[in-house]
Formats: C-alpha cells, structure tokens, sequence
C-alpha cells in the first residue's frame, strides 16, 4: 500500500511539474507575443506620425509656393465717373468729359504682379436711349499712373474696337430699326413695367490686351476718360483678367493635377532626407562601441 502511495504521489508531483513547466512557456509565449505587438504596434504609430507629419509639410511647402507664385487671376471694381459742371454756360450740358480714378491696390498691396501680361476691358451699361443712338463712336481714353504721380502706360480705344463674344467689333450701340422697338417693347411689356429687365445695352471696350506691369515703377491708379460729355451710362465696371503663361497656366488650369503632383514631389524629397539622415543615425549609432573597443583595445597595449 505504501508503494501504491508513493507511486501516486509522483506522478501527481511529475504532472505538477510538467503543468507548471507548460504553463511557464505558455505565459512566456504571451509575454513574448504581447511584447511583440506592442513593439509593433507602436512603430506603425511613429511610422504614421511620420508620414502624416511629412504629408503635412509637403502640402504646407506647395500651398506656400502656389499663393507666393500665382497671381490674382480676375479683379473687377466698379468705375464711378464724375465731370464738372461749374462752367460758365446757359445750357445744361456738363463742360468736361465724365472721368473716373481708379486704385490698383487693394488691401495694401498691388493687384497687378510684375512681369504678368493682363487684359483690361471696360464694361458699360448704357441705355438704348436715341441720345445714344445719335452719339455714334466716342473715344475712351485709359492713363495708368505710378506712386510719383508719373503716366506708367496710357490706351486710346473708341468703341469701334469693342469686344462681342465671337470677337467682332462694334463701333457704336447695335443698330435696330423703330419697328424693331417698337416689337420689342410691346413684347417685353410686362417685364419693362415690373422691372424684370430695362432697354439698354451692354458694351466692352478693351483698354490693354497685353499689359505688363513696370517693377521699376508700379502703377497705382488708373484715370479712364470717356471723350464725350453727352455719354448716357448706367453703371461701369473695370474688369482685369491675367493671361496665364508656362507653369501658371498649368497651375491655374489644372489644379487637382498640379496639387498631386507638388505635394508627391515634396513627400518623396522629404521622405528621402529623412531616410537618409535616419540611416545615417543608425551608422553612428552602430560604429559607436566598436570605436570604444578599438580605443580601449589601443590603451590596453599602451
């Protein structure tokens, strides 16, 4: 009996020990695991940092180059003439031509960029009145003048160089004969009485096709002139429009594609320097004790 005893008592102590030897690798295994998961689990956190933290630069260096590079593309303010009235004269008629200044800056700085061709068009809205229709052709006369008060460029444009939408050129408000009015106004009844629309017609005159601003000197104002003090206007506007050349028209006209574009290249630049000064760390942490070893190696033989 006591044998019996004895023998049970060993196996249950070799299956203690066994249990405990297999559950000693098995918490080591998960120790092991757990380990490695969080090793792994926060380089893709750094390597994520990292690539968001480039991706950021990259978009930050492009969105810079881009607002420093590209100029304002359109700008539209609106002309208000005036002309002097305090002639000696018994009729009614103003005794100067309707001028307007103009200011070329904005927000204190220029809106036309050095070394840009921009187009200048003139847009007037006129009334079809017979005052007009018997003006015929008048000139507009455009002076751009710098900061000293000196003419940087001047334009002399009569409305026979006028700008439709298929290019052709007007040389005074478009023809219509009295039976057309007449058809016209009665058709167009309800929405000259409720305000809908107005008779009246609406004209551009390019003052500058290719304008290219002087970086010696600026120009901040511009004077328009309209050469006849019989002129019927509405409203006026000036509209500036930047014609875009080389890598500004790819810029401007492709923007999606340029972004791409910019910001891969920026990312591959910059991922590219820090690999390099990240293998360049490990280099020198690696030659580190070995140059210990050679120099203690050295003192040794001393």
């Amino acid at each position: 009996m006591d044998g019996d005893s004895r023998l049970h008592s060993g196996e249950n102590e070799g299956r203690s020990f066994f249990l405990g030897w297999v559950l000693g690798k098995l918490r080591n295994a998960v120790v092991m695991t757990l380990k490695r998961i969080r090793q792994r689990l926060l380089q893709v956190i750094i390597v994520a940092f990292v690539v968001f933290l480039l991706l950021w630069i990259a978009a930050f260096l492009y969105g810079s180059f881009y607002f420093s590079y590209m100029p304002q593309a359109t700008f539209s303010t609106p002309v208000h003439f005036y002309y002097r009235t305090d002639c000696e004269s018994p009729y009614s008629f103003p005794c100067s031509h309707p001028v307007a200044n103009i200011s070329l800056i904005r927000n204190n700085r220029h809106v036309l960029t050095f070394g840009q061709a921009y187009r200048m068009t003139l847009q007037l809205e006129m009334p079809d009145s017979p005052v007009n229709q018997d003006l015929g052709m008048f000139m507009i006369r455009t002076a751009c003048f710098s900061r000293d008060g000196e003419q940087v460029a001047s334009s002399a444009r009569s409305t026979g160089q006028l700008l439709s939408a298929s290019s052709s050129r007007f040389s005074m408000l478009r023809y219509r004969s009295d039976l057309l009015r007449q058809l016209g106004t009665v058709l167009f009844l309800p929405a000259f009485l409720t305000g809908v629309t107005e008779q009246k017609q609406v004209l551009e005159v390019e003052l500058f096709s290719e304008y290219i601003e002087d970086p010696y000197s600026p120009s901040v104002t511009g004077m328009i002139e309209i050469l006849s003090n019989k002129v019927q206007i509405y409203s006026s506007e000036l509209l500036i429009h930047a014609h875009f050349t080389g890598i500004r028209y790819i810029l401007f006209n492709f923007p999606l594609i340029s972004a791409l574009v910019g910001v891969s290249s920026n990312f591959s630049f910059l991922s590219l320097l820090f690999i390099l000064s990240y293998l360049r760390l490990l280099f020198r942490v690696g030659q580190g004790p070995a140059q210990i070893r050679r120099a203690t190696g050295r003192k040794g033989n001393f």
